[in-house]
């Protein structure tokens, strides 16, 4: 008699190919242990062949580099931000610093983010344009790493956690603010952090706050929480990326918010009365306590050069070094309020979701390329894929979100956290539409964004319940879609590093007539 054959499961219940690959690998106890490593560890070797190569060029102080650059080394030298003299730029190629006087300068940003530019200065010394920017190269690999580790913490899965650190890695707005010594980067870096140390923060404290009472009535109020580690984690980072400009206050605040907010709805489940109060009067004034002097201390940390000298700005201006930093501040925020100088690249806050005005922070004249025209810029163009494809997935996330509001349905936490990522760093700057404000400073909504995409792509993907011909269809659409977007990267490297080009082919990358 012949053997009987096997049926075969139903064709809905089948895997496919790549869900037969996915399955034989993460289920193997070895493979699992090899991939858990190898893939975090490629994604960043990526960012970091992608952001360190040639760091050099150009050899100029670009964009605010001129600023920026020459305040490190000031307060590396000085402890504070000394004024300059004349030429100093072209003194400071060559590495001749003579022209820092010991004359306090205005600046109206905190100094972390130049402490961290000066590093490489401090290491390599002045006039290495290599030097000044590696810092800022190594924090922006390190955030394609975070932004793995908080893709792997919102999802658990190891696969959509390498699609998000790959989408980072090869963006072309974070790789030209890694390449180039700004603060804006460093600010996404401590943002992410902060952002991660409130997701650890959630898994551990709200379990400990969804409980009901032991004999199943409703308790008039919950658990005060008091040891919430995380919480003063996130305090440090987000204190660090206000001390590195001003917008991570935003951060600070918004992440706030959603500690009373993610309180108050544990609170609800667990059946608690007074589920709005008790989050607000008894837990709030704890999570403050918890979140905010963190802040503040590593802000005031950072400005200790100041505090300890007796020659930055306006350090004179009282007996009294708090005082002093307090009116200096003041003056600083006048500042800011009153930012309305025109600039060629200026872009409203409503023209960022469109890509209107990308920034090109420098323009070469490099004529050997091999034709009559030649053009080297360095854009801050993002991956225009990986750009509109997160808008739409974040509007795609807030309508499924308001869809199950609306219907009562339960809302999954995780589609929430990436659109608080976009709101705190986003929507404040709309309530600005005067000053000016650039495009570029959108490096720091870009890992909520590539967040946004990813869980958009997995319901793309299709789910293991979903027909066999479904998940088929999806997962050739996200393949498809991700080598589309890995040669749309190829294409607009050059452009991203300052490669000279012929002019033709630097056209072919103004998808728009506002990006020329």
């Amino acid at each position: 008699m012949t053997a009987p054959v096997p049926l075969l499961p139903p064709p809905a219940d089948r895997l496919t190919r790549w869900g037969q690959l996915r399955d034989r690998l993460l289920r193997d106890p070895e493979w699992r242990g090899v991939i858990r490593w190898f893939a975090p560890l490629v994604v960043t070797a990526l960012a970091a062949v992608l952001r360190l190569s040639n760091l050099a060029h150009p050899n100029v102080l670009a964009f605010d580099e001129t600023y920026y650059v020459k305040d490190a080394w000031s307060l590396w030298t000085l402890g504070f931000e000394g004024t300059w003299g004349d030429g100093a730029n072209e003194d400071f190629l060559t590495g001749d610093t003579s022209t820092l006087g010991q004359t306090g300068s205005y600046v109206v940003h905190p100094p972390l983010g130049k402490w961290i530019i000066a590093l490489g200065m401090g290491m390599f010394g002045a006039g290495n344009s290599a030097a000044w920017r590696l810092t800022t190269a190594l924090i922006g690999t390190m955030t394609v790493l975070l932004v793995y580790i908080v893709a792997k913490e919102l999802t658990r899965s190891t696969v959509a956690a390498t699609v998000a650190g790959l989408l980072l890695a090869i963006d072309g707005l974070s790789i030209v603010m890694s390449r180039i010594a700004l603060l804006d980067g460093t600010l996404t870096f401590f943002i992410l952090l902060g952002f991660l140390f409130i997701l650890y923060d959630r898994r551990r404290s709200i379990p400990l706050v969804e409980y009901a009472a032991a004999d199943g009535s409703e308790p008039l109020w919950g658990r005060v929480i008091w040891r919430r580690p995380w919480v003063i984690a996130a305090g440090v980072a987000l204190g660090a990326a206000s001390a590195v400009k001003w917008s991570g206050l935003y951060a600070l605040a918004g992440f706030g918010l959603y500690l009373v907010i993610a309180d108050a709805l544990a609170r609800r489940r667990a059946g608690v009365l007074y589920w709005p109060m008790d989050a607000v009067i008894r837990q709030g004034p704890v999570s403050f306590l918890l979140l905010v002097p963190a802040a503040l201390l590593t802000y005031l940390v950072s400005w200790t050069g100041w505090l300890v000298t007796a020659g930055g700005y306006d350090r004179q201006s009282s007996d009294n070094p708090l005082v002093a930093l307090w009116k200096y501040h003041e003056s600083i925020y006048g500042f800011h309020v009153g930012l309305s100088t025109g600039h060629p690249y200026a872009s409203a806050a409503w023209q960022w979701p469109f890509l209107v005005r990308p920034t090109a922070v420098w323009v070469g004249d490099d004529q050997s390329c091999g034709t009559d025209h030649c053009i080297s810029v360095v854009s801050t163009i993002p991956n225009p894929l990986i750009w509109y494809a997160g808008v739409a997935a974040a509007i795609f996330l807030l309508y499924r979100l308001v869809r199950r509001f609306i219907r009562r349905q339960p809302m999954p936490w995780t589609y929430a956290m990436p659109l608080v990522g976009l709101a705190v760093t986003y929507v404040p700057w709309l309530l600005y539409p005067e000053r000016t404000i650039f495009q570029f400073y959108t490096v720091v909504m870009m890992p909520f964004l590539v967040l946004a995409l990813v869980l958009a792509l997995r319901e793309i993907a299709g789910r293991r319940e979903d027909p066999l011909h479904r998940r088929q269809s999806g997962e050739r659409t996200v393949i498809v879609f991700l080598v589309i977007t890995v040669l749309v990267s190829a294409f607009f490297y050059p452009v991203w590093t300052g490669m000279n080009v012929p002019y033709d082919f630097w056209l072919v990358h103004n998808w728009l007539p506002t990006w020329v």
